[in-house]
C-alpha cells in the first residue's frame, strides 16, 4: 500500500485520485507523520461496506442462537406464509 504525506494530498489530488482509480489500491494518509486517513475508490469502499453488513447480520444471527431467540423451520414457514400474502 502506498503512503503520501497530507501535504501531496494537497497539492495533487486529482492525480492521486487518477491513480486510486485506475490501480484500485487505497493510499494511506499521513499527518505529522501519523496515519490520519485513506483514500479508496467508491466501488471498493461500496463492496466493503457489503461485505460488513453480511458480517454484521451474521453476528447478529448468531448472538440470537447463543440467546436462545430462534423458531422451529414449521413456525418460520407459517410467519412467512401469512406475511407474503
Amino acid at each position: 500500500m502506498r503512503t503520501e504525506l497530507v501535504t501531496t494530498l494537497k497539492r495533487q489530488a486529482t492525480e492521486l485520485l487518477a491513480d486510486i482509480e485506475r490501480e484500485k489500491e487505497p493510499i494511506l494518509i499521513t499527518q505529522h507523520g501519523l496515519p490520519s486517513a485513506y483514500l479508496v475508490d467508491v466501488e471498493s469502499y461500496e463492496r466493503q461496506q457489503a461485505r460488513m453488513a453480511i458480517l454484521e447480520g451474521i453476528a447478529r444471527g448468531e448472538m440470537a442462537i447463543a440467546e436462545g431467540r430462534t423458531i422451529s423451520h414449521s413456525e418460520a414457514k407459517l410467519r412467512l406464509g401469512r406475511w407474503l400474502k
